[in-house]
């Protein structure tokens, strides 16, 4: 790891505590312990963590009402680690600006993909400023210019196709579920859109992807909603 980055790991669960402490901290990583909600928005203020990783249940306040009091001030990676394992509340938790749900038993080593993940994003900014072309792959696409190309040829995109692609570069690594990308494209989140949102982000996949098996850019989280992948 080049630079050790900071995980503020939020859970009251002493024996989860100590043995996620260890491995982050064998990992390279430095780790601030809270083990109730005022603790950890403490940590937060001062130390400016780099990641959190947050579990719900905890004594004095639920992790939900945390999510968006970190996100206030902040577009810290916040990956919640829960046992509510109910689609209703990973789609909560996303809504609210968490950008990854795991459910609890969960294994050290997708946890460690999912930091990494987190730490890819963080890094972006600095290595690619705005004006330059996103690359994936085979997929370009100049958000200055509008264009978009695959294998160095311009795709031609509709206008919502267009929005939707640029809504999950910008997010890229991030799950966005039905009703965010629903309110940020249409503005309203009713069963309509919802159909909409399905054919849409067919027809943007068969243009981006085609029929390449290799190809896989727009990946979808079953029951919750869509990510671009982190590469």
């Amino acid at each position: 790891m080049e630079q050790s980055l900071t995980v503020l790991l939020v859970e009251d669960d002493p024996y989860i505590l100590k043995l996620c402490t260890i491995f982050l901290r064998d990992e390279g990583y430095q780790v601030l312990q809270a083990e109730t909600g005022k603790e950890a928005l403490t940590l937060f203020n001062t130390r400016q963590p780099d990641v959190i990783l947050l579990d719900l249940g905890l004594p004095d306040i639920d992790g939900m009402e945390l999510i968006p009091l970190f996100r206030q001030h902040s577009v810290t990676p916040i990956i919640v680690i829960s046992a509510r394992s109910e689609e209703s509340e990973k789609i909560r938790a996303l809504d609210l600006g968490a950008d990854d749900y795991m459910s609890k038993p969960f294994h050290t080593g997708e946890l460690m993909a999912r930091i990494r993940v987190a730490q890819r994003r963080l890094s972006q900014p600095a290595a690619q400023s705005s004006s330059d072309p996103f690359l994936c792959g085979a997929l370009s696409v100049d958000l200055e210019r509008e264009l978009v190309c695959v294998d160095g040829e311009p795709v031609h995109l509709t206008p919502i196709e267009y929005r939707l692609l640029k809504l999950l570069v910008l997010n890229r690594g991030k799950v966005l579920t039905h009703h965010y990308i629903q309110s940020q494209i249409w503005g309203s989140e009713d069963e309509a859109d919802a159909q909409n949102l399905r054919v849409f982000m067919a027809n943007l996949r068969r243009k981006l992807e085609g029929k390449d098996p290799q190809r896989h850019y727009i990946l979808t989280q079953v029951g919750v909603g869509y990510r671009f992948v982190d590469r």
